[in-house]
């Protein structure tokens, strides 16, 4: 299967006129507030409004009481990526109540197999294994430890995140075989999104893809 792309933390029309001309396959808008990458509900409708329909929209929420989730994003998202302590029941309630076309993904902060591996039955369609640190959500820059990740019994799809950049991208993709790659800072010089950076990690994964 070929590795799947998504790139996260669009923020201005520039950066989607980057991706509708590299076509990942999913693109990430942070939609809860307090994050540098944020993005108000009124930028992400008009960002969303730009971009391929054939690339597909993932909203990353943190914490976010549900009623947010229910009033504003069923009809506008792909994937609901839900990157902080959500549990299960959350997991589950939000199933129940978006379009089953709709797929939710769960950030893990990898510290250790089990805590991957605890998500095995989850609801979760996949998973998005990010690096620990101490009192930070994600967006750290920081790698998680591979070898964790490989050690880990896990049974649902996942994307790679944390630290990934082109000078990693392709052993990430060797090491982990991941169902898919995240990235962010990884594709941004002095904070935001670079077009060479982009065109040299769709380059990357086609080259990975072709050589499969």
């Amino acid at each position: 299967m070929d590795i799947k792309l998504k790139l996260c933390g669009m923020r201005r029309r520039q950066d989607i006129d980057y991706v509708n001309e590299y076509r990942p396959d999913y693109v990430g808008f942070i939609l809860s507030d307090g994050f540098r990458r944020s993005v108000g509900l009124g930028t992400f409708c008009e960002l969303a409004s730009c971009l391929d329909k054939g690339i597909k929209r993932v909203g990353v929420f943190v914490n976010e009481p549900m009623a947010n989730l229910l009033k504003y994003f069923p009809e506008e998202l792909d994937v609901f990526q839900l990157h902080g302590d959500e549990d299960e029941r959350y997991i589950r309630q939000l199933r129940e109540n978006i379009p089953e076309s709709c797929e939710i993904w769960k950030a893990v902060r990898v510290r250790s197999a089990a805590d991957i591996e605890r998500w095995n039955g989850s609801y979760a369609d996949k998973l998005l294994l990010d690096a620990f640190q101490e009192g930070a959500v994600g967006g750290t820059g920081k790698t998680a430890d591979w070898s964790v990740i490989t050690a880990a019994n896990i049974q649902k799809p996942f994307f790679a995140a944390g630290g990934i950049n082109a000078g990693n991208f392709t052993e990430a993709a060797i090491t982990l075989e991941p169902y898919g790659i995240d990235l962010s800072g990884g594709i941004e010089t002095n904070g935001v999104k670079d077009k060479a950076k982009i065109a040299e990690i769709t380059e990357l994964k086609n080259k990975i893809n072709r050589e499969r």
